[in-house]
């Protein structure tokens, strides 16, 4: 018992380490490794980034000769290839380490299973599913994207007690509280790319940054069918322009793409699906840039496309404590809808309070 309670208490340490590299490892899962020896961490490391050292072998040269005889505990199994960077499992051997306890195997058929049984081979005892449901959780988008070439896709939304997303005028500033709009720009954080339709970009013109960054550079993604937003919206002229793309349609004209495009944003002119953007097509752009996941924060349209085209891996919903009503209040999902007997399930997975909000995680059935 004494072990198992170990292993958990040092694999929730590699976990935490792990989590401070997401938002900056893409295309890379973010992981984290301890080393310890005599019941002491004597090194530790998580990946920074894509083509820098991983967290194996930082935790390694943490370590140094103190590897020897000691346990790897890390949040995903090592690599066995050779990459921008040498199979860790090579470090690992070398490093003289006895044990090695890992959450997760890689999700890659290439990979699943190499590094361990590599390790085995080499004497190195392995102990495989420990924090196995974290670790799991925290790579989901990585998992999607090697198996699918498609982003993990989340989509925010807060809505008052009545499902409205903003009044009559279009005004949702703000539906939800302080603690709500903090957990979001965590979310921010976390996330390669932002993505919103052309009408909010319009009515709220915002950053899509997070606040602080936090030393994260995500994408901010408009899905604009016709070329609605003006060339002097914040997202265009806040000298981050680089992160900007629109997704737009050979029905966009000519001089509003150019415009775009002298703004310093890519504009990427997508198929059309049932007269818009295909967001199937935009999605596998976005995962061939390497965008591990995607947070789309709105608005109704684009929620009820992503959802109707299957592109929603979790919702996340912000339920304030207020009712706004009006016949022309925005709801949370537009579109045509669905007969009852056809409308999409999804299974509650979170509710906690947030603040004066409640927050609501769910995932399709």
């Amino acid at each position: 018992m004494t072990s198992r309670l170990n292993h958990n208490y040092w694999m929730a340490r590699a976990l935490a380490l792990a989590r401070r590299g997401v938002g900056l490892t893409r295309p890379n899962p973010p992981v984290g490794a301890v080393i310890v020896r005599a019941h002491h961490a004597v090194g530790q490391g998580w990946h920074h980034r894509s083509g820098g050292l991983h967290a194996e072998a930082l935790a390694i040269q943490d370590a140094g000769a103190r590897a020897r005889n000691s346990t790897l505990y890390v949040t995903l199994e090592p690599c066995c290839t050779q990459g921008r960077t040498p199979p860790c499992t090579r470090a690992i051997i070398q490093s003289g380490i006895r044990r090695v306890v890992m959450a997760a195997r890689d999700p890659n058929p290439r990979h699943n299973g190499r590094g361990a049984a590599i390790l085995r081979k080499a004497g190195v005892e392995v102990i495989e599913d420990f924090g196995a449901p974290e670790a799991r959780k925290l790579i989901a988008p990585f998992t999607q994207w090697i198996r699918t070439l498609r982003p993990y896709l989340t989509l925010k939304v807060a809505i008052s007690l009545d499902g409205k997303i903003a009044d009559e005028c279009g005004r949702s500033r703000w539906i939800t509280g302080p603690a709500a709009r903090r957990q979001v720009q965590a979310w921010r954080r976390s996330a390669d790319a932002i993505l919103v339709g052309a009408g909010s970009a319009l009515a709220d013109d915002p950053s899509l940054l997070p606040k602080p960054p936090g030393g994260r550079r995500p994408w901010r993604i408009v899905v604009d069918t016709r070329g609605t937003l003006p060339a002097n919206a914040q997202i265009l002229t806040d000298g981050h322009q680089a992160q900007t793309i629109i997704a737009t349609t050979r029905r966009c004209p000519a001089r509003r793409q150019t415009a775009w495009r002298a703004r310093g944003a890519q504009v990427w002119v997508l198929p059309e699906s049932q007269g818009r953007v295909s967001l199937a097509a935009l999605m596998k752009k976005l995962g061939g840039l390497g965008c591990l996941h995607i947070l789309c924060e709105g608005g109704g349209e684009l929620a009820a496309s992503l959802i109707r085209a299957g592109l929603v891996n979790e919702f996340r919903f912000f339920i304030a404590p207020c009712i706004i009503g009006g016949k022309k209040a925005p709801g949370v999902v537009g579109g045509a809808g669905w007969p009852l007997a056809d409308a999409p399930k999804l299974i509650f997975t979170e509710c906690r309070r947030m603040g004066q909000d409640i927050l609501i995680k769910a995932r399709p059935m």
